[in-house]
């Protein structure tokens, strides 16, 4: 059988591609490991548009409900997509299942993972006091000392999110400076709220049932030192999971795939890519969702042509 569609991933891009792409009478599949996406571990997500508060778990929930409440979707999960390689006719997508699924266009909305210290206890109090968005969960943190892993863009920024929220704000960067954005690194130093900490390594998560410390160790003096704190948030960048279309689209140095904004489609003819997987900036489950959509009417204009 040949799908018109099929949409890889069940985040925020790919459940919003699904239902576009039912309602749009495709011949459509979605594979996906687990729905939700990255937010999954939020325990309050308070930028969602249309809802105030929503947590991980049920935005997941929503969104899955959302997908199959349309007709004639089909949906493989948990099953997610391995490799996808060109064909006559379109593309082959295989999947971890070893399942080959043939379809005239691929919308890769596969997401991405965020970079981990890989220290004990980061794992442990995930989603209780350590977070990777800021823009999702710096509300939560009102009040709080918390800290900053990481000293490129992503931290500076994640600090700014933090500054109409936090009492305190630990800023750590591996190196011997900052490396990010030298007019928000002046904004920063300028708070008297932000101590910057260079030099450091965390060693590890400390807490009971939610964090209280995070233990670093001073690169320059090996003496390790310990910071009281109420969250910990990690911004050191994010992986895209890219690899099934490796070679087969172009992507920039850190894997992100390259996408024309206007369309979302990328610099293969028949392939599409939405959310946290492409060079987009901004890493949002709403934007994620709307580049989604925007893909998939693209894949139907392109479908309409094709047919004649």
């Amino acid at each position: 059988m040949m799908y018109d569609i099929v949409i890889i991933g069940g985040g925020p891009a790919g459940c919003a591609a699904g239902v576009y792409a039912a309602r749009k009478k495709l011949k459509a599949l979605l594979l996906t490991e687990t729905f939700g996406g990255q937010s999954i571990v939020s325990d309050d997500i308070q930028n969602w548009v249309g809802a105030k508060s929503i947590s991980g778990f049920d935005l997941a929930k929503n969104l899955e409900e959302h997908v199959r409440a349309q007709e004639g979707i089909e949906i493989k999960v948990p099953e997610k997509g391995a490799a996808v390689k060109e064909i006559k006719g379109g593309f082959e997508v295989t999947s971890d299942k070893g399942a080959t699924y043939q379809t005239k266009t691929v919308l890769i909305a596969s997401g991405g993972r965020r970079r981990k210290l890989g220290v004990p206890g980061e794992e442990k109090f995930n989603g209780k006091g350590v977070a990777y968005c800021s823009t999702c969960d710096a509300p939560l943190f009102k009040g709080k000392t918390v800290v900053v892993v990481g000293g490129g863009n992503a931290g500076l920024e994640a600090a700014v999110d933090l500054l109409p929220y936090a009492a305190k704000i630990y800023l750590l960067e591996f190196g011997s400076a900052l490396k990010g954005d030298p007019v928000t690194q002046a904004e920063l130093k300028k708070s008297p709220m932000v101590t910057i900490i260079t030099n450091a390594q965390t060693k590890e998560v400390m807490g009971d049932k939610f964090v209280s410390g995070l233990k670093y160790s001073d690169r320059s003096t090996n003496e390790e030192k310990t910071l009281e704190v109420g969250g910990i948030f990690v911004e050191i960048g994010s992986i895209p999971n890219s690899e099934m279309v490796k070679g087969l689209v172009e992507m920039n140095p850190i894997g992100e795939i390259l996408v024309d904004h206007k369309h979302s489609s990328t610099s293969k003819v028949g392939i599409w890519a939405a959310g946290d997987v492409t060079d987009d900036p901004y890493k949002q489950n709403n934007i994620s969702a709307g580049d989604a959509v925007k893909a998939t009417l693209s894949i139907y204009n392109y479908l309409l042509k094709t047919k004649k």
